[in-house]
């Protein structure tokens, strides 16, 4: 039988990608601390960061708020996702270019395929890092390896081991038959499905290293954690044979917003739903997907989070029915003058398309569809706030 062939498989990374847009925009910011993301009176984190920054110990996911105490020169520029949307299309168009095989994983990461390339794979890294520094003007790094948790942890690792004064243009190469080795000395938190909780736990086995994970017997590992013990002996072994997979679903679809203040007001919290489920199902009719499982979050002023989510007979995209179902849940789970942080809502169980309806279904009214589509084509040429509910007007 002949041996399975080995695969060559990159994982891109985009280098403080949305500071690097920003730097394209005003070149006057090269050089200097700044962070892209919410200002600290309205509870913002930040989103990315300069290299800059980051001498300062500034880096992303941090409150702004902290971010300016410990850079008190830090610039801040506020999110503007329609540019770093078209960056990201432009990018990933260069990785389409090189083969059909590409699965993005978000705005500012992929997977490649390259196997069926004739050339050596950290030869095309090399060429791709290259044409998208030149051609888009963007900084990058790739992990290179034979399957994706070694190129993604290959990434992460030469990432982290450069200087904090630009960014590392890292092209880190995991050999073939190595892939264990490399991983070995690594600690189990670099490895994929190791969190807080498991890594705490494994700690307390004695287990501090991928190498130590790989040594422990395979058979008492999924003892004592189940499936998830099975995957982690398999994956400390540096064996993954998950396929990059160019379709890449949409699970969920989501809005949030984070208050300036604590608010315990019941009107200003149902606008604010309000906006948020249409902000949902405008969502799902430009993805052309309908949703049976709405979810609300909420975060009371403790920072405790609760989810609470209830399924519809029929899947919807329509902003009225999303509405209806996350007051339901808000109602039942909201306590009467219970400060509020931070609300959400979201929809998933997706079908593609607006769901036939049964015969004792009764469907939206055709003007209310009209007045949907009308609505969405004003705000994506002018922007959310060109219209505006009546009931959103009252507390201004």
């Amino acid at each position: 039988m002949a041996s399975q062939k080995v695969r060559k498989i990159l994982h891109l990374d985009l280098d403080a990608f949305f500071c690097a847009v920003e730097e394209q925009r005003d070149p006057s910011l090269r050089g200097k601390p700044f962070a892209v993301g919410g200002r600290p009176n309205e509870r913002g984190v930040v989103a990315s960061c300069s290299y800059a920054a980051r001498r300062f110990g500034v880096r992303s996911a941090l409150p702004m708020s902290q971010a300016v105490r410990l850079c008190p020169a830090l610039i801040i520029v506020p999110s503007k996702h329609g540019e770093y949307g078209k960056a990201s299309r432009k990018v990933m168009a260069l990785l389409d270019n090189l083969t059909p095989l590409v699965e993005q994983i978000s705005i500012d990461e992929a997977f490649l395929d390259v196997t069926l390339l004739r050339d050596d794979a950290e030869v095309l890294a090399r060429r791709l890092q290259a044409a998208i520094r030149d051609e888009l003007g963007l900084p990058s790094s790739l992990g290179v390896a034979s399957n994706k948790l070694l190129a993604k942890v290959a990434n992460n690792i030469g990432k982290s081991g450069a200087t904090r004064d630009a960014p590392p243009y890292a092209i880190p190469v995991v050999p073939p038959g190595q892939e264990a080795a490399f991983l070995a000395p690594l600690p189990v938190r670099e490895l994929w499905g190791v969190g807080p909780k498991t890594a705490d736990q494994l700690a307390r086995l004695g287990i501090k290293t991928i190498g130590d994970i790989a040594r422990w017997p395979a058979d008492d590992m999924e003892k004592r954690f189940g499936k998830h013990g099975a995957d982690l002996a398999q994956r400390s072994r540096g064996i993954d044979d998950s396929p990059v997979e160019p379709e890449s679903e949409t699970k969920s679809v989501s809005k949030e917003t984070t208050f300036t203040h604590d608010l315990r007001d019941a009107d200003t919290l149902k606008r604010t739903l309000r906006q948020l489920s249409d902000g949902v199902g405008r969502q799902l009719r430009k993805d052309g997907l309908s949703g049976k499982t709405v979810k609300i979050k909420l975060r009371w002023a403790d920072f405790t989070t609760l989810t609470r989510q209830i399924t519809l007979n029929m899947p919807t995209q329509h902003d009225d029915e999303i509405y209806a179902a996350a007051l339901e849940l808000f109602e039942k789970t909201w306590i009467k003058n219970r400060p509020v942080r931070l609300i959400g809502v979201g929809m998933s169980g997706f079908e593609e398309g607006d769901h036939q309806l049964s015969l004792w279904d009764a469907p939206p009214a055709e003007e209310d569809r009209r007045l949907e589509s009308t609505l969405d084509d004003l705000r994506d040429r002018f922007g959310d706030r060109i219209v505006r509910r009546g009931s959103d007007l009252l507390e201004e």
